[in-house]
């Protein structure tokens, strides 16, 4: 069989991994031949491949990003793009299809699956680690790390000036990397989307740290917003899958922490850099495994499906259930934090 592998959405430290793995067992235990569409879904609707064998994926194990490049293109938003795809897909003699990717790419490979008999296993991808369906995505671990080891560069300059310091971290819609970096970090207060803030008591929590002669570090999800107020966008455009494009909460929140308290703050804001550069050990495991899988899916046929993790365990579960809802911070985990505010 050829089967075609596409990577979609952000990039994400172990989608290296997930081809190296795919790949391997694919071609040694299996004799699949394997065909990498470029830049995500416009490979598929451009016609843009390269072939995949052991040579191509040799020393790609510990290499951040993706050898075959991604994009966040939406076919079901481009003209004739179903029929685009399927006549790629057909013309290549591809008969199946490894999307690795997030919601949006997943759910795109959910409607392929389900309503027009493309055959697609999918492999769950973000750095946010909000897809419902598995434990954890791969991603997430190696955000953490990033962002853990600059809150704990932080604390030192922020003593040495007695200064606020904002760390913004990614998180659209969950706080997952926001709640685990503070916490490891030894943050101060911890913002996250799934609870609204309120700004007062966020300048009240930084005043008490100050009053113990301390300087206090703020982490906010980009996804974060004031209880009476709206989210802070990095301007009014929109991705094809819909998406504002965020960030400035953090810079918005130091200047209301100084205008109300009198302290000077400053922010760090961290970006792509939590989800470039080497995967840690943890996600390099994950998304082999999540590979390895994913191609045992492939070849016994069990299509409109997604790999994930339960516990230890690989188990498969359908796409449309992958992609029916957001796995967001839970309201009582969040809460264990609180006694580290202020």
């Amino acid at each position: 069989m050829r089967v075609g592998v596409l990577t979609g959405g952000g990039d994400c430290p172990g989608l290296n991994a997930v081809i190296r793995a795919v790949v391997r067992k694919g071609v040694q235990e299996y004799g699949h031949e394997f065909i990498g569409f470029r830049d995500g879904w416009r490979g598929p609707l451009e016609g843009r491949s390269v072939r995949l064998d052991i040579r191509a994926v040799r020393g790609i194990l510990p290499r951040g990003g993706t050898v075959l490049g991604s994009s966040r293109t939406n076919p079901l938003k481009e003209e004739d793009g179903i029929r685009r795809i399927k006549d790629t897909l057909a013309r290549q003699r591809i008969g199946a299809l490894i999307t690795i990717g997030g919601e949006d790419t997943l759910g795109v490979a959910a409607k392929l699956s389900g309503e027009y008999g493309v055959p697609c296993v999918g492999v769950p991808k973000t750095i946010d680690n909000d897809l419902s369906a598995t434990d954890y995505t791969f991603g997430f671990d190696t955000a953490v790390g990033i962002a853990t080891e600059a809150i704990d560069r932080l604390h030192t300059t922020a003593e040495s000036h007695m200064r606020v310091l904002v760390v913004e971290v990614m998180g659209r819609h969950a706080g997952w990397i926001a709640l685990h970096s503070g916490l490891a970090g030894g943050a101060n207060v911890i913002l996250v989307p799934e609870q609204p803030f309120d700004v007062e008591q966020v300048c009240a929590w930084v005043t008490s740290r100050f009053r113990a002669s301390y300087a206090p570090i703020v982490v906010v999800a980009e996804g974060a917003l004031p209880r009476d107020g709206d989210l802070v966008l990095k301007d009014g455009s929109l991705d094809s899958f819909g998406h504002v494009r965020l960030s400035g909460v953090g810079e918005w929140l130091a200047k209301e922490i100084e205008r109300r308290t009198g302290k000077e703050a400053r922010t760090t804001v961290l970006g792509h850099v939590q989800r470039g550069g080497t995967p840690s050990a943890f996600d390099r495991w994950l998304a082999t495994r999540f590979g390895l899988h994913a191609v045992d899916a492939v070849h016994e046929g069990d299509f409109g499906t997604m790999v994930a993790l339960r516990g230890t365990d690989i188990v498969r579960v359908p796409l449309a259930e992958a992609t029916a809802r957001l796995k967001t911070v839970d309201p009582a985990l969040y809460a264990e934090a609180g006694v580290f505010f202020g």
